[in-house]
């Protein structure tokens, strides 16, 4: 499977190097385009392909993967629609802002539109840790199955509808944000506790790491994970409680919830 990412921002980069390092698709079989020659540099020592030419770049994909602000979105469409092979290549959008009818019409070419699919992913993919949304426009199963062999090994992959975009985005891409904001301010509080920053923060992450690996091998409830260290009268309760009485829970959500 080859490969063109149009793009080279922190999410196309990002993109690229993670689905590299999951070893199903070599290096030499991704390329990558930017208008810029100085942004392209790194994937070449990378041994992908560059362009500067959008176009050029598409011409043997099986996937042409567009990876720019929502606004670019509509006139990267028209420029390389003329080019696209309909019946091979499939195109995914990675702007969730950009709206299924609009994808439709900038792709659209002599009265036809290719195989069209969201796929969004947060910045972990370059670590191969990626929560992928896969999300069909007009895209069929056998294009899906093609994008999930695509991203196989970036990270967990779910398909979804294109109206769950928005909420998947809150989780996952905006959650890396609230994720490490967490990591920031827990390890502000083991500085205060006495422990060195430094330390605080390998702590922290590697906490996480843990209660990730809980639910991941258990399957559980993360209530039934909380209430196994949770003795009566204990330092989690008394901590878990003055956490709910700051507004803890009510403000995750609420945080979540102002994203859409």
């Amino acid at each position: 499977m080859k490969v063109t990412i149009i793009g080279a921002g922190n999410m196309g980069g990002a993109a690229a190097i993670g689905i590299a390092k999951a070893g199903h698709i070599a290096a030499s079989d991704i390329t990558i385009t930017c208008p810029f020659p100085n942004l392209l540099t790194r994937y070449q020592e990378l041994g992908m392909n560059t362009n500067t030419d959008n176009k050029e770049g598409i011409k043997d994909a099986d996937v042409v993967i567009v990876v720019v602000k929502p606004w670019v979105v509509p006139a990267v469409a028209k420029e390389i629609a003329p080019v696209l092979d309909f019946e091979k290549q499939v195109v995914v959008c990675m702007a969730p802002g950009v709206k299924e009818d609009e994808l439709v019409e900038c792709f659209k070419y002599n009265g036809e539109v290719p195989a069209i699919s969201y796929v969004i992913p947060n910045i972990a993919i370059e670590y191969c840790e990626s929560m992928n949304f896969i999300a069909p426009v007009t895209a069929k199963p056998e294009h899906i199955a093609v994008l999930e062999k695509m991203l196989e090994g970036t990270g967990t992959s779910l398909v979804v509808e294109p109206h769950q975009l928005q909420a998947g985005t809150c989780l996952a891409s905006c959650g890396i944000a609230y994720a490490l904001r967490y990591v920031h301010a827990a390890s502000q509080g083991g500085t205060e506790l006495g422990m060195f920053p430094s330390d605080a923060v390998k702590i922290v992450t590697q906490t996480m790491q843990g209660a990730v690996s809980l639910l991941r091998n258990t399957g559980a409830h993360p209530e039934a994970q909380i209430d196994k260290v949770t003795t009566a009268g204990g330092m989690t309760i008394k901590g878990l409680n003055a956490m709910e009485e700051a507004g803890f829970t009510a403000s995750v959500i609420k945080g979540l919830k102002a994203g859409i």
